[in-house]
């Protein structure tokens, strides 16, 4: 049973997993608009937002927590043009809109991207 557990598999191993996420959050970061299945942009943003809670602080420790789990390019992105951006904003910084259903397969699709 899966009482009290976080989170969906989405099929994958943890290290997959953890893979997975990290460049999603990257091309979220870069590109600041991305399009992805509903579930898995539910899950991003649950991801997502601490990341960027911490890049707030801007202090070295807080860059190192979040090197192994993003990008170079992501990194510098989101500490010098993101985190100063969305400083006054206390949380709610993602936003998902839904965006009906993929042709192929129906699964239903999101746009995730940044408030301000």
């Amino acid at each position: 049973m899966r009482h009290h557990k976080k989170g969906k598999k989405f099929g994958r191993v943890r290290n997959q997993r953890k893979a997975f996420f990290s460049g999603l959050a990257s091309n979220l970061i870069l590109r600041e608009k991305i399009q992805t299945t509903h579930p898995r942009a539910k899950a991003l943003v649950e991801y997502t937002e601490p990341l960027i809670t911490k890049a707030k602080r801007g202090d070295k420790f807080s860059r190192a927590l979040l090197s192994s789990k993003l990008s170079k390019k992501a990194l510098e992105k989101l500490f010098k043009e993101l985190a100063p951006r969305l400083k006054g904003r206390k949380g709610g910084t993602i936003r998902i809109i839904k965006s009906g259903r993929r042709r192929k397969d129906g699964a239903p699709m999101a746009f995730v991207e940044f408030i301000a």
